[in-house]
């Protein structure tokens, strides 16, 4: 399929070295075809091993933790090469993670990539020393300075909805901050991680051992990445409920630990708002890349009295837009990543319909697809914020409606969740939307269809949706330690 990828299997990067994995290979499926693509090397626990300890020596016996001018080339040179292998990335990612075409030139490919420049460029810029001037503490004059130092080897482990934006948010920032790093991609999407091995490998000066990628179809390796002692800080993507074990496991030997985790964003639409715009727009957005996002807004809080015209917009606009081919350019929602996604998916369904929700569209497989990973855009009304649908993180296409009763019982609903990660609020009185701004408690907030990811822009949650925040000058600092040295003056 791709001349960085071989057509009998991917390999993985492993000290230097593009190795194949000691279980052998384990299979790659086409989510909107269920055919096999292919096969990707298969790690067991030995292989995990090898790859700590390059990444140990890497980080113990070189200078690449202190020599920030070699690794923001390295970043640089990164960029260029995955550039000049676009095309072949691209259809990589639309074939095994099911990203729709048109999303592969925004977060699911080529954002995530010229993103490495802002890490480069805060290799360069970022001040490694703070002068805190003299002291006489105890009566003994010091001269105090703050340096930065990059935390050690990182562990990341990140999900499948999103493959090169996350792994990319934790590699680029890790990197840069001069760690070194041990990847163990998603099962569900080997090969999104394993040709960006190949590129390392073969067009960058990044040294062996430096950055590491792990294929394998066992979970449980994960855990042992997490547990292993050689390992300074765990960088974890995926849900709260294995967030939790990851902390548990961090937990052993006190290593660091950044989580992001999940999300049942709310939508707050105030009564001054323009209710067309908010609903279309909320309902639309739920339905990109088959709502297999942690950051969609799940949750439409809309005025009571607009409560029946809402419903209205939304449906029309899911009714609108059909799953389909990602490969086809016009294409929002393709499939599920998996049949035990779909499997998830329709569970909750049912779910909502044994709780009293009406499904007023979708609520199913498309008619007249009978391969692929596909549901219906979806909108459940007629539940309240306590029903399963609106708590639980379902991760496919679906919104749920829920009618609020003023902006502070809106603020009330928004925040009635084990969740705190993003969100949306429309309104036109800028005192109101304040307002809700302050009072709603989750890590970023779109006002108005404000976007907020960027390199530059700190993401995370509160509450439940994790610790730590990723991207930004924030998620570059997750992966820095502080150390002070005070020298005696005199």
């Amino acid at each position: 399929m791709s001349s960085l990828l071989p057509a009998d299997s991917a390999p993985m990067l492993v000290g230097g070295k593009l190795i194949d994995g000691g279980n052998g290979v384990f299979a790659t499926i086409n989510p909107a075809t269920e055919e096999v693509l292919g096969q990707a090397a298969d790690a067991n626990t030995a292989d995990l091993d090898t790859a700590i300890t390059a990444a140990r020596t890497a980080f113990d016996d070189t200078d690449w933790s202190r020599d920030h001018a070699f690794r923001a080339h390295c970043l640089r040179q990164l960029r260029t090469a995955l550039e000049a292998n676009i095309e072949e990335l691209r259809a990589i990612t639309v074939a095994e993670a099911g990203a729709p075409l048109m999303f592969t030139r925004g977060p699911q490919l080529e954002g995530p990539i010229a993103d490495l420049e802002y890490a480069a460029g805060l290799a360069e810029t970022y001040p490694w020393e703070t002068d805190l001037g003299t002291a006489a503490p105890m009566g003994i004059t010091s001269h105090r300075v703050v340096r930065r130092e990059a935390v050690g080897v990182v562990g990341a482990i990140t999900p499948w909805n999103f493959p090169h934006q996350i792994n990319f948010a934790k590699l680029g920032p890790a990197l840069a901050a001069g760690n070194t790093l041990v990847l163990k991609p998603a099962p569900d999407t080997p090969w999104c991680a394993a040709a960006v091995g190949v590129v390392i490998a073969e067009h960058t000066d990044i040294p062996a051992g430096v950055v590491n990628i792990v294929t394998s179809a066992n979970h449980a390796l994960g855990s042992i990445l997490t547990e292993d002692p050689r390992v300074d800080m765990i960088s974890f993507t995926g849900s709260t409920q294995t967030g939790r074990a990851v902390m548990r496991g961090a937990a052993a030997n006190l290593k660091k630990a950044f989580l992001e985790l999940g999300g049942k964003s709310a939508a707050i639409v105030l009564d001054d708002a323009n209710l067309a715009a908010a609903v279309g727009v909320t309902a639309f957005s739920v339905s990109v890349h088959a709502g297999q996002g942690c950051a969609l807004s799940t949750r439409l809080l809309v005025p009571r009295a607009a409560y029946d015209e809402a419903i209205e917009v939304a449906a029309t606009t899911l009714r609108g837009i059909k799953p389909g081919d990602p490969n086809s350019p016009g294409t929002v929602c393709g499939p599920l990543i998996s049949e035990r996604q779909r499997t998830r998916v329709e569970r909750y369904l049912e779910i909502a319909r044994t709780e009293g929700g009406r499904i007023v569209v979708g609520g199913g497989r498309p008619a007249g697809q009978d391969r692929g990973y596909f549901i219906e855009p979806t909108l459940i009304a007629d539940v309240p914020n306590s029903a399963t649908v609106a708590r639980e993180e379902i991760f496919g296409p679906v919104l749920v409606i829920i009618p609020h009763d003023g902006d502070d019982d809106a603020i009330r609903i928004a925040n009635d969740s084990p969740y705190g990660l993003s969100g949306s609020v429309w309104g036109t009185d800028p005192a109101r939307l304040r307002h809700v701004t302050d009072r709603v408690r989750t890590g970023t907030l779109s006002v108005n269809g404000g976007i907020w990811y960027s390199a530059d822009a700190p993401f995370g949650g509160y509450k439940q949706s994790g610790i730590g925040r990723e991207m930004g000058v924030a998620g570059f600092e997750e992966y820095l330690e502080t150390k002070l040295i005070s020298t005696a003056a005199g």
